[in-house]
C-alpha cells in the first residue's frame, strides 16, 4: 500500500511502518506519475485547507497522471450533497467539477457522495464543551469510517462497481446536536453541548489566531443550508450497507 503526500513526517507518524509514503504535491503531474507507477488503483481525498478549487485541480491531474500510467481504478471521496443546485458554494462546485474529470479520464471510476463521518465528532470538543457552530438543522446518516473502507475496498474488487456512483449512508440519521449528544454521553461523559453562532465563531476565529476554524467556517454556513441528496440503495445492494451504528462507534472511543 503506498500513500502519496505532502507531509512524509506527518504520513509515517499516521500510517506507520506498513505503508510506502511517497512525497509529492498533486499540483505537480510529474511526481504524481512517479508515485502510481506500478499502482492497479487509487483512491483520491483531498483537503484544500480552504483552497476548495484544489480539489477540481488535484483530480484533474490524477485523473490525467492515472490515464497516462495505466491505473486500473479510481475511487473518490465526494460528498452527499454535491449536486449542481449545491454549486453556489465553491467546495462544492469544485467538487462536481473533479466527478466530470474522472467520468472524462478513460479510466475506470467509482465515486462515493459520502454523508457525514462520525470520526469527525471528537473535533467539536473543546475540553468540557462540544459546540454546534452555526444553525445545522438538517439530519446526516452519519457513517463509520471502518464501513467507508470496507465498501470502498470492496469496490475494487467488484465490477459491477466501475463507472458509478454511490451514495453513502449509516444506518441512522441525526442531526449536528443529537449526534454530538449521542457521542458525548457514551464516550465523554461531563462534556456539555451548546450552540456556537457563526458570528462568534468568527469571532474566536480572528482574535485567538485560529486559523483552521476560520477556514472552515464557510462550510458550517453551508452545511446549515442544504441537506443530504441521493438514494444509498443501489451502494448497498452491490457494496453491502454500513453497519456500525453511533452508538456503537461511540463506546468503542472509550
Amino acid at each position: 500500500m503506498r500513500v502519496f503526500t505532502r507531509n512524509l513526517a506527518q504520513a509515517r507518524a499516521t500510517f506507520g511502518a506498513e505503508y510506502e509514503i511517497v512525497a509529492g504535491d498533486v499540483e505537480d503531474v510529474r511526481s504524481l506519475q512517479t508515485a502510481m507507477q506500478g499502482c492497479f488503483g487509487i483512491h483520491i481525498n483531498l483537503d484544500g485547507h480552504g483552497d476548495f478549487d484544489l480539489e477540481r485541480r488535484g483530480v484533474e491531474n490524477i485523473a490525467r497522471a492515472a490515464k497516462q500510467t495505466q491505473v486500473e481504478r479510481i475511487t473518490y471521496l465526494s460528498g452527499a450533497s454535491v449536486v449542481a443546485e449545491n454549486t453556489w458554494f465553491a467546495g462544492t462546485r469544485a467538487k462536481l467539477q473533479a466527478e466530470t474529470a474522472l467520468r472524462e479520464s478513460g479510466v475506470p471510476y467509482t465515486i462515493f457522495k459520502a454523508t457525514f463521518f462520525m470520526e469527525s465528532l471528537p473535533r467539536y470538543v473543546q475540553g468540557k464543551r462540544a459546540s454546534v457552530i452555526g444553525k445545522q438543522p438538517s439530519p446526516w446518516h452519519w457513517v463509520a469510517a471502518n464501513d467507508y473502507a470496507r465498501m470502498v475496498s470492496k469496490a475494487y474488487a467488484t465490477p459491477a462497481a466501475a463507472n458509478k456512483e454511490f451514495y453513502i449512508y449509516g444506518p441512522d440519521a441525526y442531526t449536528m446536536r443529537q449526534a454530538l449528544e449521542k457521542y458525548c454521553a457514551l464516550a465523554q461523559p461531563g462534556v456539555a453541548v451548546g450552540d456556537l453562532p457563526l458570528w462568534m465563531a468568527g469571532l474566536i476565529a480572528r482574535t485567538s489566531g485560529a486559523k483552521e476554524l476560520r477556514a472552515q467556517l464557510p462550510f458550517f454556513e453551508y452545511t446549515g443550508r442544504i441537506r443530504e441528496t441521493g438514494d444509498c440503495r443501489e451502494a448497498n445492494q452491490i457494496l453491502g450497507a454500513p453497519t456500525t451504528t453511533l452508538e456503537q462507534w461511540a463506546q468503542l472511543q472509550m
